[in-house]
């Protein structure tokens, strides 16, 4: 069991208030400021410091908030395995972003639970944004994303390399002409996922890479479905940039036709990641190994 005081650090990490950590714990605000001292003269360092009267923490501070959270999370899951159970059945909770969960891990995840009949699996899915906030609360064990995360606070075991690409309908005319470059696509409309998504924040690095905006675009919809952006781009509605997975079938069928660019060509990785330092690091990383095997 970790030391209460440790709820009390975590807390005020949260809230960055003393005050709002007292009334969320229902203890004093002296009570607060004694367990945050109590820490401090433990580590032999400070944990927090104000400037301009705002609560920060200080390196060290993240650091131990990173490792606490950590620790608190596998107690979590520590206590779960503790747990007497008549039918002996485990539980995974796994996050997987939308375009990985729809088009890449169901058939290895089928076949990991045909091998494991007896593990409950809870699949959760979210953008990257979302899924990385629910590792760090402790409420799935690891996750499958598509886009950018802190490679400082997650060990990762890379899934698969999939080609990122631009598509049109089969049948869409330009307004600009044939397109060669990326420039020659702003007069199109955009159809991009919600700000968190992956897939969405790889499209803007590498347009960014190219001196090139969202709002250089003439008009662009935002879409928090993969479903309905495939729909649309087989409606004409505008072009995308995705993962080819994510429309392999409607490529094959000639309803979608990938837009060949000379400044545009590149493949991203989707990693598995979980909290880095968890004592069941190594059970994540073979069921993930497992899953690797089955694609």
């Amino acid at each position: 069991m970790l030391d209460f005081r440790i709820n009390t650090f975590l807390c005020v990490c949260q809230t960055m208030n003393y005050t709002k950590a007292a009334a969320q714990l229902n203890i004093t605000q002296p009570a607060v400021s004694s367990h945050i001292h109590y820490l401090e003269d433990y580590y032999g360092t400070s944990l927090f410091l104000y400037r301009n009267k705002k609560l920060y923490l200080t390196r060290q501070g993240e650091i131990l908030k990173e490792r606490l959270q950590t620790m608190q999370n596998d107690e979590v899951q520590l206590k779960q395995e503790l747990r007497p159970e008549d039918t002996g059945i485990k539980c995974l909770s796994f996050g997987v972003t939308m375009t990985v969960g729809e088009y890449a891990v169901v058939n290895p995840l089928a076949g990991f639970l045909k091998r494991h009949p007896d593990m409950n699996i809870h699949l959760k899915f979210g953008n990257t944004e979302q899924l990385i906030h629910l590792l760090e609360d402790g409420k799935i064990h690891l996750a499958l994303v598509e886009g950018y995360y802190p490679g400082d606070q997650y060990e990762n075991l890379t899934y698969n390399t999939e080609d990122y690409i631009a598509v049109c309908a089969a049948e869409h005319v330009f307004r600009n002409g044939t397109p060669a470059s990326l420039r020659d696509l702003q007069g199109e409309r955009l159809l991009i996922r919600e700000k968190g998504s992956g897939t969405r924040e790889i499209m803007e690095r590498s347009l960014s890479a190219r001196g090139i905006r969202l709002h250089d675009f003439s008009h662009f919809i935002e879409v928090e479905n993969m479903h309905t952006i495939t729909a649309l781009l087989k409606e004409d509605c505008g072009i995308s940039f995705l993962y080819k997975i994510a429309v392999k079938e409607e490529l094959q069928n000639g309803r979608l036709r990938e837009i060949k660019l000379r400044d545009f060509s590149m493949q991203h990785d989707l990693d598995f990641i979980w909290e880095k330092g968890s004592i069941y690091a190594g059970q994540y990383r073979r069921i993930c190994e497992e899953l690797i095997k089955e694609k």
